[in-house]
């Protein structure tokens, strides 16, 4: 086998669908806690934080479009997922879809930037929930030092990283570690932790709806598309399409939950069944949800006032409704709580599976002989995304996760397209509507449009990192991976023991 095509070696179906049997974690999430871990991370970041930014920064009134788009190339990315996740019920995610489609380069490549996702995509989560805690400490008379609650850097899109206002972001710090000791207890465990805070964080979005919509004054929409002036040029806004492309980029880090839903296809008692149910509901819910807090929002307050780190709770201060900025500030807490807690559930298990493959060093792979989670990655995990979130400004964080998500959503239209072709004997339990090239396709389009609207700072920051990840792959990966030239890691040991696509999964 030549050299390149040695990078390109694939794992049979069948390979992984028994590695799927014998993972030896604990079965035990259902359609709903599936959905509910969808929603826990997809509704989080998105509607309390990045909505002002994307339209102060970006979009003005028209970031409900950018929502739209990005919903759009959501839908057709999640069509994707929900085959492929039914198919190849196994933690690592589009890893694993990566590593039977197209080869084992690309699904190291796919797992390093899923490495990006997740890591930089729960900092960014943890700094908008120290906003609300700063913001809902002030309606009480308490105020909480900038210094202790800021990075020590900020960005511009004029003059780049500049001196912040603090130290560190220490609460931000402080709810990773607590929380990523809690998901060291268990699947099960951490799935009811994060169905707690999605149920009231779907209350207190929905009390804002029906208490604000009243107060919607139509002139803030006005213009829609906003023609930027001299003084936004000088900022560095351009506004117009440009910038509700660029905000569809921004925003779209917000749907990878259901993401996280397919890295939990190791636990789930049912995951031909119940995958599909959670990637798709979630997506839906949270894309209609988006749209209509989007509308709100922009419409009881100028999109000009809505850039800080809690746009909510700031808009609904202007109209004077105190209480209804503490319970904002409340459900704001708790669902920027259930997104960290799914984000950093779903990074180890992505480590899991790329050390089951000799990708990564052994101990990534090691479960706790008692909760049986990955501990060693949940904590370097916490570790990391505590420092990134205690020290990295916002917007460079938004960016580089909505890189790596676009990136890997590509990678998973592609490999649908490509198993449809290579292997189009296997059962398929989900099958994508319209044949192996349409929604795929328009899903690969749309990801990479918006991949390129991001602009080139966000392209350098993403080809960088996957540099860095194949400076990794072969200086260890290459030389450790069980799946070697000949194919022997593809051998299943048991016939009979294969993994049935239709029912539930009993290992």
């Amino acid at each position: 086998m030549t050299f390149l095509k040695s990078l390109f070696v694939t794992k049979t179906v069948e390979r992984i669908q028994h590695d799927a049997r014998a993972n030896g974690m604990k079965r035990s999430l259902t359609a709903l806690d599936l959905t509910m871990i969808g929603v826990g991370d997809i509704i989080g970041a998105g509607v309390f934080v990045i909505t002002g930014t994307a339209a102060a920064n970006y979009a003005g009134p028209a970031v409900i479009l950018s929502f739209l788009f990005s919903g759009i190339a959501c839908a057709f990315a999640g069509l994707s997922y929900a085959e492929l996740a039914s198919l190849l019920p196994i933690s690592g995610s589009a890893y694993t879809y990566a590593y039977a489609c197209l080869g084992q380069l690309p699904a190291f490549i796919i797992g390093f930037d899923l490495m990006l996702e997740y890591l930089v995509g729960s900092a960014l989560v943890a700094q908008g929930w120290t906003a609300y805690l700063i913001k809902m400490c002030k309606v009480f008379g308490l105020t909480l030092s900038p210094k202790w609650t800021s990075t020590p850097w900020e960005w511009t899109e004029k003059d780049g990283f500049v001196a912040g206002a603090g130290y560190i972001n220490l609460p931000a710090l402080l709810i990773v570690a607590v929380i990523t000791a809690i998901l060291c207890l268990g699947a099960k465990q951490s799935a009811n932790f994060t169905s707690f805070f999605v149920v009231i964080k779907l209350v207190v979005i929905l009390l804002f709806l029906f208490a604000t919509v009243g107060y919607v004054n139509p002139a803030n929409w006005s213009p829609f598309i906003v023609t930027p002036t001299a003084d936004d040029l000088a900022k560095g806004l351009t506004f117009g399409w440009g910038g509700i492309f660029k905000a569809s980029f921004n925003v779209f880090f917000s749907y990878i939950g259901f993401d996280a839903v397919s890295t939990t296809a190791g636990e789930a008692k049912n995951p031909a069944r119940d995958l599909p149910i959670g990637i798709l509901g979630s997506l839906t819910i949270c894309t209609l949800l988006y749209m209509a807090v989007a509308f709100v929002l922009t419409g009881i307050a100028n999109f000009r006032t809505l850039a800080g780190g809690a746009p909510l709770a700031s808009a609904v201060a202007g109209l004077g409704m105190n209480w209804l900025v503490i319970a904002i500030s409340v459900g704001a807490l708790a669902g920027l709580t259930s997104v960290i807690a799914v984000a950093l559930n779903s990074q180890p298990r992505v480590f899991f599976s790329m050390a089951q493959d000799g990708l990564l060093p052994p101990i990534f792979a090691k479960l706790h002989p008692k909760y049986k989670t990955p501990i060693f990655p949940l904590v370097l995990n916490g570790v990391v995304v505590g420092l990134a979130s205690a020290f990295l400004p916002i917007d460079v964080l938004s960016a580089g996760t909505s890189s790596g998500t676009l990136l890997c959503f590509t990678f998973v239209c592609a490999s649908v397209m490509m198993l449809r072709f290579t292997r189009p004997d296997v059962e398929r339990p989900f099958r994508v509507p319209g044949g192996p090239i349409l929604v795929p396709g328009l899903g690969m389009a749309t990801c990479l449009f918006l991949l390129v609207s991001g602009g080139k700072d966000s392209l350098i920051r993403l080809f960088g990192w996957m540099a860095i990840g194949i400076v990794i792959y072969f200086g260890y990966s290459r030389r450790h991976a069980k799946l070697d030239l000949a194919g022997e890691a593809n051998r299943v040991p048991d016939a009979g023991d294969d993994f049935k696509a239709v029912g539930p999964n009993r290992a």
